[in-house]
Order: C-alpha cells, then sequence, then structure tokens
C-alpha cells in the first residue's frame, strides 16, 4: 500500500543528486579576478590572447590562480585584491586600448563543476553593490526625427517621378505638401501611399492651393516609439561591454524607460561617459589600387582599417555617406538567391548622395565602418554591383543569418536613436551588498529552524520528514536558479523565505489529514495511505492559484518584481514535488515495509 515502485526512488535521488550538484558552486564563494575582453570584433577572446595574458603576469612575477578563457574573455584569479590591482594595471599597458581589462569576481568553483556548466547564481546590484541608473527616453524627439526624415524622402520622391509641388512643409507630426492643382496633388497622393504606408494622407484646399496632409498612423507612431528604445538598449548593451561588467541588468521598464543597473562598478562618472558617449557611421570606398603591408604607412590619402576575420583593408579618406542618413537598418534575405541579407533605408539627402555614389563606382568595394571614440571598424564591404537608387540598401554576401541580425543591430545601434535623461541614480557600496546578503541569509536560517522547531514538537516524527522533505525543496529551488543563471536579488531572497513558509503548508496540510484518519479508527498504514491521497487535491488547488498570481506578476511587473515572481514561481514547483514526493518516498522507507504497523510518530 505504502511502496513505490523502484524507478519513481531512483527519479526522486537522481533529483536529489542534480540539486545537491548545481547548488554546491554557491558555497565556494568569489576570488578577486582581472577580465580582459576585446573592445573591436576584429579582435577575439582566444588562446593566443590568454597566452599574452599568462606572459605578461609571469613576466610581472604575478602568480594567478587561474587563467581561464571562455566565449567573449580571459579571466585571471587571484588569491588576494592588492595582485588583482596589480595585474589590471600591467595587463592595460601591455595590451593597449584595444582591449578593456577590468576588475571583476570569479567563482571558486572546481573546474568539474564549471565542466558540466554547474555556476553559482548571479548576484544583483543589492547584494554585490554597483551603480543603478533609470534613463528616459526623448519620444518627441524620436518623432520630430521620424517626421523630418519623411518630410525629405517625400520630396525626394516627387523629384524621382517628375511630379510638380510648390513646397514640403513640417509642423510637429503634420507634413504639409503644396500643389499647384488638383491633378498633380491626384497622382503625388497615389505614388506617396504606395511608398509610404506608416503615413495618412488627407487632401485639403485652401484657396488656390491645393494640399496634400501627410500624419502617422498610430501603429507606425507605435512602431518608431518601440524601435527608438529598442535601438537605444542594443546600443548601451553594446557600450556597457566596454565596462567589464560580468553581469550587467539592461531592460525596458514601462513604455519609454530603460533601468541600467551595473553590478560591481563603483565609479558612476565613468559609468555616465559610457552611456552616453556618441557614434558615427561613415561610407566610403575601398582603395583597390594599393595593397597594404603590415608595418608599412597607409599610402597618402588612404586609411588603413580591419575587416571581420582581421584581414588589413585600404580605405580612401573621401566619405561618402555618414550613419546620420540611415533611417532604419533590418535584416532580411536576398530575393535572388535567399541568402541572408542587411536592408537599410535612408533619408532623401542620403539616398539621392548614395545613388550617384553607386552609379559612378559599379563594380567596386564599398566600405561601411563604424567609428567610435575615434576608432574605425569595418562593419561590411560589400561590392556595387549596380546603381541604387530609392534610398533602400541591401548588404548580402558570406554573411550567416545571425550576423545579418547583427550587423543590422550594429548599424542601428551606432548611435542612440532619441536623447535620453537620466531621471535616477543611485550607487549601492560593496559593504551594503556584504550586509545585505548576511541579513537575507540569516532571515532565511532562522525561519527555517524556528519552522522545524515547531513541525517536529507538534508532528513528532512526521515533523522531521516534513523538514527533511522542506530541505529538500530548498535545494532543488537554489539549484533551478543556479541551471537558470537567474540574478538573485533581496527580492528574490524574500521569495526564498516565502517559499519555504508556503512550502511547509502542504506537510501540514498532509499530517493532519493522516491525524483525522487515525482518529476514525483506520490503521496506520490505512491513513497514510489516505492522508496523502486526499490532501493531493487540495494541496494541488492551493499552489496553482498562488503559481497565478506569479504568472501574472512576471507577466505585468517589471525589475524586482518579476525577480519575485521567477523565485515564487519555481518555488511552487519545487514544494510540489518535495511536499508530495520527496517526503511520502522518506515515509514509505521508514513505515512502508511494516505489515503489522501499529503506530505511527505523528504526535
Amino acid at each position: 500500500m505504502n511502496q513505490y515502485p523502484l524507478w519513481k526512488y531512483l527519479l526522486i535521488l537522481v533529483a536529489l543528486i542534480l540539486g545537491l550538484v548545481y547548488t554546491l558552486p554557491n558555497f565556494y564563494g568569489e576570488s578577486p579576478a582581472v577580465q580582459v575582453q576585446p573592445l573591436r570584433s576584429t579582435l577575439k577572446a582566444d588562446s593566443a590572447l590568454m597566452g599574452r595574458v599568462e606572459a605578461a603576469l609571469k613576466a610581472a612575477n604575478l602568480n594567478p590562480q587561474t587563467v581561464m578563457l571562455d566565449a567573449t574573455s580571459v579571466k585571471a584569479r587571484f588569491n588576494d585584491t592588492d595582485s588583482q590591482i596589480k595585474a589590471k594595471d600591467i595587463l592595460q599597458t601591455q595590451l593597449g586600448e584595444d582591449y578593456v581589462v577590468a576588475l571583476n569576481l570569479v567563482s571558486r568553483s572546481p573546474q568539474w563543476l564549471t565542466g558540466i556548466n554547474a555556476l553559482p547564481m548571479y548576484l544583483g546590484l543589492d547584494l554585490r553593490g554597483g551603480v543603478h541608473f533609470l534613463l528616459q527616453v526623448d519620444m518627441k524627439a524620436a518623432l520630430d526625427k521620424a517626421m523630418e526624415s519623411f518630410s525629405g524622402d517625400i520630396r525626394s520622391t516627387l523629384r524621382e517621378q517628375n511630379i510638380a509641388y510648390a513646397g514640403v512643409s513640417r509642423d510637429g507630426k503634420l507634413v504639409t505638401v503644396k500643389f499647384r492643382d488638383a491633378e498633380a496633388r491626384g497622382k503625388g497622393e497615389a505614388e506617396l501611399k504606395q511608398r509610404f504606408g506608416g503615413l495618412a494622407f488627407n487632401d485639403k484646399d485652401e484657396g488656390s492651393e491645393y494640399l496634400l496632409l501627410a500624419t502617422l498612423k498610430p501603429t507606425e507612431e507605435k512602431r518608431i516609439q518601440d524601435s527608438a528604445v529598442q535601438q537605444n538598449l542594443v546600443t548601451l548593451r553594446n557600450r556597457v561591454n566596454e565596462l567589464g561588467v560580468a553581469e550587467p541588468v539592461i531592460q525596458q521598464q514601462g513604455v519609454d524607460r530603460i533601468v541600467v543597473q551595473l553590478p560591481g562598478v563603483q565609479d558612476t562618472a565613468r559609468a555616465k561617459d559610457i552611456l552616453g558617449r556618441t557614434a558615427t557611421l561613415e561610407v566610403r570606398l575601398v582603395d583597390e589600387e594599393h595593397h597594404f603591408v603590415e608595418g608599412s604607412a597607409a599610402p597618402f590619402g588612404t586609411e588603413m582599417f580591419r575587416e571581420k576575420d582581421g584581414t588589413p583593408l585600404l580605405v580612401k579618406k573621401s566619405v561618402l555617406l555618414t550613419g546620420e542618413r540611415i533611417n532604419d537598418a533590418q535584416p532580411g534575405f536576398d530575393s535572388r538567391n535567399n541568402e541572408p541579407a542587411v536592408h537599410i533605408n535612408l533619408d532623401g539627402v542620403g539616398a539621392r548622395k548614395f545613388k550617384e555614389a553607386t552609379r559612378e563606382n559599379v563594380g567596386k568595394r564599398m566600405a561601411i565602418i563604424l567609428f567610435e571614440k575615434g576608432k574605425g571598424e569595418i562593419v561590411t564591404a560589400p561590392v556595387i554591383r549596380e546603381e541604387i537608387g530609392g534610398g533602400r540598401v541591401q548588404i548580402s554576401g558570406r554573411m550567416s543569418t545571425t550576423e545579418a541580425q547583427n550587423t543590422s543591430l550594429l548599424l542601428r545601434a551606432g548611435a542612440l536613436a532619441a536623447p535620453m535623461e537620466i531621471v535616477e541614480e543611485r550607487t549601492v557600496g560593496p559593504s551594503l551588498g556584504v550586509d545585505n546578503i548576511t541579513r537575507g541569509f540569516h532571515s532565511t536560517q532562522i525561519g527555517f529552524v524556528a519552522i522545524a522547531i515547531f513541525m517536529i514538537a507538534y508532528y513528532l516524527m512526521f515533523g522531521i520528514f516534513s523538514m527533511l522533505a522542506l530541505g529538500a525543496n530548498l535545494l532543488l529551488l537554489v539549484a533551478l536558479l543556479s541551471m537558470l543563471q537567474a540574478t538573485l536579488t533581496l527580492q528574490g531572497m524574500a521569495g526564498i523565505a516565502l517559499t519555504l513558509g508556503m512550502a511547509i503548508d502542504s506537510n501540514v496540510l498532509i499530517n493532519e489529514r493522516i491525524r483525522d484518519e487515525l482518529r476514525s479508527g483506520n490503521t496506520p498504514q490505512a491513513s497514510i495511505h489516505a492522508g496523502y491521497e486526499h490532501a493531493f487535491g487540495t494541496i494541488l488547488d492551493s499552489n496553482i492559484t498562488t503559481l497565478i498570481a506569479g504568472i501574472a506578476l512576471f507577466m505585468f511587473g517589471s525589475g524586482p518584481v518579476r525577480g519575485f515572481a521567477v523565485v515564487l514561481c519555481l518555488g511552487i514547483l519545487t514544494s510540489m514535488f518535495s511536499a508530495v514526493l520527496v517526503s511520502r518516498a522518506i515515509v514509505n522507507l521508514i513505515y512502508g515495509r511494516r505489515v503489522r504497523l501499529a503506530k505511527v510518530s505523528i504526535g
């Protein structure tokens, strides 16, 4: 009656072993480390860079505990902060400005745990310390920029189609096009409606003038606003990489706000400089007459830049087009061969300049260069196949879908889409973070001990079973958060404490149901069986209602609220597993094999 099949015991055992393994990294703590990360996409974090780091540290008589290579950086771990600071200065001097050398913290977990991707939870800003910014995007500026671009595009379109017009003016979100007669207005309206699906057009007559009024459709206005926030998010992520922050939080909050949290960063002034920095794009022709020789100077009138694979490329100094003329860049596919491509939209002036440049340079290579902090980097250098008009440019050739997406993001993220203002700023010191961790740990510990005393005193042996199940619940919850690489905050620690309090409710329901069955005169074995079977429905109902509330918090909340919701939802799942399966498995092992069970210790 009270026996599980072997496979169920094995399932519980495997779950607990995995939980223990993936919880372990959180107990090893962190060591001071130095993180080296390439600034340019042409430079890679590879074994060669790791060799340079090891050689520089050895020459300075610094012996790191270990030097590790991951997907984006090289990290050297040290025993103390003095060695860490010395190593940072030495590596910054040796590697130069092409690399970011930042102070960091690295887990002390043994290599065998890291090898199976068993990593500790990230610590949030309130636990590690750092800086917090809340930035507001200027949506009015984003819409003004879009309408100004539409005004230029309308002029270019009417000129290209030889449609006579008297003038184009803009007043806020309204663009007015003047025509001399109704026939010209009709032609212009038909052409503009075909070209600009995001604008709504209306006719209006004022005396002898025939006007065509263009306004943004609500869907287009929302797209522009969303695009501005998303582009600013991408730009900020690109810039924060230079700070070398291991776990930055950069996310949208509400319609027009962005939260930036940089754990471990105490230099607020430098963080502000990075976040507010601008970048520019330039389009130039490749110099195909000369070949660059390493160590020599570039020929007169040219500059040397490097492509993605590190190949040097000579580019003429004359600028054909700047990034100010790029309205949008989206990933897509080449209509001719279905290969991944990037589609760029230029404004009116940019379209005209690009058309002239491509007409005069068919068969030549054109380089698109991103400049940041005075340094240029080639994003792509395609061959001009034909004259390109209409302001729509396609970049294709030897790129994957991922590269097309990254390139389009980079082209859009060269500069902020709209200005941003810092509306909230705060700094959390590392000592306060340590104090928060200590208090959170102690609160969870005290809560666990208090529950254990009550349960054991009230339910005796079944209280011990309940506490073993509660310990398994905590183990599995921490393991899940570690496997998901969740960021633990104070709100998350509150969620863990709440989960423990809620999880014990399930065991209380089971224990009380077993007591009721015993009072009714049932045998101990029958009472245990009925207690678990009849209490399961109530436990399921109560947990589902709480899970619905947790999902609602996650869907409609933001920032700390969502972190709390994640812990709450995961805690409900682990508590269901531990309270029902784990606790019953323990009871079955202790009491289930006794055929003639006279009594049970349940108080």
